[in-house]
């Protein structure tokens, strides 16, 4: 079998596809080839009537297994995304042996929730998500991870299904709202081995929620990568709990999470030895100061025998300090494994730091009265006449 019969791909060509007739002699080589496996739209732009015949294309696929989606909605109408996406799920629900969707890099958010909970809820062979840049907001997201517990319960159903285990799902505004669903989520899915959910607004109560009730679970869990969302204490001590329990751990990305003085209690959980498999470990932007900085030292010479990649730019210490120089000496007697470019680092200054602390903690209590104190929608009757749609369809 060739390459070119395996793969299909009008991958970046910008095509701006509205309607069958503009879609069908681009796909007409897709709708004869019975051998593909994987298929790349990312892109391009999609309109209704394109989707619905490149659903046509893809139904009962045997043997494909990549769909790529991302970016396929550029300059669409709101009302004409759900339709679309619709067509394509009900359409991917027939394939078989497709494990791996990615639908990053197109505006969902509330409208597209039916079609996105009818085709996650049911994909049994689903094993890498990526959701990733599509401004869902706290309601949707809480939706999306429903609907992958109710995949996980699927998969115990049918042993013949395999786990889900990657899910990519950051800037998407997930906020504290969706945790307590997230939680559930990675509790029901455990065997997860990769998770990003970067940059979605989620605050230390939220974080701590996440890692303790979900992926605390996963002790599969091979790469973690919560940057840029706020931890301070809370979410320190959750993660440096955790941490030991995740021994097949390779990458941990908790850059720009505002450790701050928690960062000890993280390094001292790493320093446990659990996790001797670590090659990347992402600590910058953190007000990480000397004595943090000395605990990673310590956790890097006694307990992380392979780590390749430490960042920690834009923290509270000098480039000149000695532990800088210890943490570079170590890497040199190893042979390998290297220091970030320290140069962006911040002054340290013990007033200073107090009036910073009591104004984070303000804010973080500000933030938390504003947000509402639950996402929790009830069934949405509609979300699931689609998914009972869906499965009609999926069986036609």
């Amino acid at each position: 079998m060739t390459a070119s019969k395996k793969v299909f791909s009008l991958e970046g060509r910008g095509l701006k596809l509205n309607t069958a007739e503009d879609i069908e002699p681009h796909i007409a080589s897709l709708r004869a080839n019975e051998h593909v496996e994987e298929v790349w739209l990312n892109g391009n732009t999609l309109g209704i009537g394109a989707c619905e015949a490149l659903a046509g294309a893809l139904r009962d696929k045997k043997n494909l297994k990549v769909a790529e989606l991302a970016d396929i909605f550029t300059g669409r109408l709101r009302e004409e995304i759900p339709l679309a996406l619709t067509a394509l799920g009900s359409a991917l629900l027939t394939c078989e042996s497709l494990q791996t969707v990615n639908l990053s890099d197109n505006a969902f958010g509330l409208l597209t929730e039916a079609p996105l909970v009818a085709f996650l809820s049911q994909h049994g062979p689903l094993k890498h998500l990526y959701l990733n840049n599509n401004g869902l907001g706290p309601f949707c997201a809480t939706s999306v991870a429903r609907s992958l517990t109710k995949l996980a319960e699927l998969k115990r159903a049918n042993p013949k299904f395999p786990p889900l285990e990657t899910v990519i799902c950051g800037r998407n505004r997930c906020e504290n709202g969706s945790m307590e669903a997230w939680a559930e989520a990675y509790r029901a899915n455990n065997r997860v081995k990769v998770v990003k959910m970067v940059q979605n607004g989620i605050r230390p109560e939220g974080i701590a929620m996440l890692i303790k009730d979900g992926l605390s679970n996963c002790a599969g869990l091979e790469a973690l990568d919560l940057q840029d969302n706020t931890f301070t204490s809370p979410g320190s001590e959750a993660l440096a709990k955790a941490v030991v329990g995740w021994e097949k751990m390779v990458e941990l990305g908790v850059g720009d999470c505002l450790l701050g003085k928690g960062c000890s209690k993280v390094a001292k959980g790493l320093s446990e030895g659990k996790n001797k498999g670590l090659k990347i470990l992402r600590l910058q932007y953190n007000e990480i100061d000397r004595n943090g900085v000395k605990a990673f030292k310590d956790a890097l010479e006694k307990a992380l025998p392979v780590l390749e990649k430490l960042e920690l730019n834009g923290n509270k210490f000098s480039e000149d300090d000695e532990v800088v120089f210890e943490i570079k000496d170590i890497f040199a007697g190893r042979g390998f494994g290297e220091l970030d470019e320290l140069d962006d680092m911040e002054e340290s200054d013990e007033e200073e730091e107090e009036e910073e602390e009591k104004e984070k903690e303000d804010v973080v209590k500000r933030a938390k009265e504003e947000e509402e104190q639950k996402v929790a929608p009830e069934k949405d009757k509609a979300v699931d006449d689609l998914a009972d749609l869906f499965a009609k369809k999926a069986a036609v």
